[in-house]
């Protein structure tokens, strides 16, 4: 390696001073930024107000990424990941908050669930969608994160029939791009016999597989994860999982995205007992059934119409109580407390014969 010149040497130096006060810097402004937040959280718990306010940390995202913009050196897409992190350091400060996902780690879920709350939160994985909407009402954790669609095959039907029988809040949402890649302790594929994933993933992956493993068995397992969790102990399978699967199970990738879609996308719901408050860009979720009638679903969405609030989704699940009766999701742009939503949703709620608000909360990026 070539000597550094002298004046490259004092140029670096310099620099790297300059790094290091800033560092240090920042560090006492953490410090600063983490004693003015536990004086929040003591204000917060003296008048019994909610600890973690999504509303409020949406609206420090988008000031600071529109404050960046300003400067043009550090890139904005990195803001909210960063400061994500240091509103959950600070918020730690505050209260232990936990986070029921649907597991194992590396889900996912759990990907959607850090991206949502950051690290510094406990993270609980449990078993069953079912399990992330007990566990809250038991009240053993203040928030929830399960699927909810995806953009290849569809909505996570199991979720929305939980929203039927539990009276929990959606408080917020994200979407994460789902990438698939195939991995296990094997990476001879002539010798591979099993395929695991959940069956969303084998779909997802079925043109790569059916030319590269034709012959192998393809088994349906409750998430990724818990593919990466089997095939790390079995050489003769192989797992389609997230990266950050094959870095926990310790497993090699063999083929990195074999999903056929750039374009895979998965909603997650964020779920509470509370609403959360509006930021000016927000989204409500709610169901309603319909009269056994000609032109119901045009009578009772005709509010919509008439108060100019544009519908996102709607999506219908049997209602379970007698046959042929249906129960309709629908999203639609604006928060529960502006006016003209408030009253679309009351006129539409005089016509419905069963009508429920599931949540109005700030809509992903």
């Amino acid at each position: 390696m070539a000597d550094i010149p002298q004046q490259a040497k004092e140029q670096l130096s310099n620099l790297r001073k300059k790094i290091d006060e800033i560092d240090e810097t920042i560090v006492k402004l953490l410090n600063e930024r983490a004693k003015l937040a536990k004086e929040v959280g003591h204000i917060k718990k003296q008048y019994n107000l909610p600890i973690y306010v999504p509303s409020r940390e949406q609206e420090i995202f988008e000031r600071l990424m529109k404050l960046n913009e300003k400067y043009g050196e550090f890139p904005t897409d990195f803001i909210k990941p960063v400061f994500r992190e240091i509103i959950s350091a600070c918020r730690s400060t505050e209260e232990d908050i936990k986070v029921a996902y649907l597991g194992p780690r590396a889900t996912f879920t759990h990907q959607a669930s850090l991206e949502f709350f950051g690290q510094a939160v406990e993270h609980i994985p449990v078993s069953t969608i079912k399990d992330v909407f007990e566990e809250i009402l038991k009240g053993k954790v203040d928030y929830g994160v399960v699927p909810v669609e995806n953009t290849i095959e569809g909505v996570v039907n199991y979720t929305l029939d939980m929203f039927i029988d539990y009276d929990l809040k959606i408080t917020g949402e994200v979407i994460l791009q789902i990438s698939l890649h195939l991995m296990g302790i094997n990476p001879n594929l002539n010798e591979i016999q099993r395929v695991y994933s959940h069956r969303h993933a084998l779909a997802e992956c079925r043109d790569w597989l059916q030319k590269n493993l034709p012959n192998a068995q393809l088994i349906d397992t409750e998430s990724t994860a818990k593919a990466a969790e089997m095939a790390k102990d079995d050489f003769e399978a192989v797992a389609i999982a997230s990266k950050a699967a094959a870095d926990i199970y310790g497993l090699h990738i063999i083929e990195e995205k074999i999903d056929k879609h750039p374009n895979n996308y998965t909603r997650f719901l964020v779920i509470g007992k509370d609403f959360a408050k509006p930021t000016g860009n927000d989204k409500t979720t709610f169901i309603f059934s319909v009269k056994n009638e000609v032109g119901a679903l045009y009578k009772t969405l005709e509010p919509l119409y008439k108060n100019q609030i544009n519908m996102t989704k709607i999506e219908s699940r049997p209602s379970k109580k007698e046959a042929w009766d249906y129960i309709f999701f629908t999203d639609i742009e604006g928060h529960i407390e502006d006016e003209k939503v408030q009253k679309a949703l009351n006129e539409l709620k005089n016509i419905s014969p069963f009508f429920k608000i599931l949540g109005s909360y700030p809509k992903a990026r």
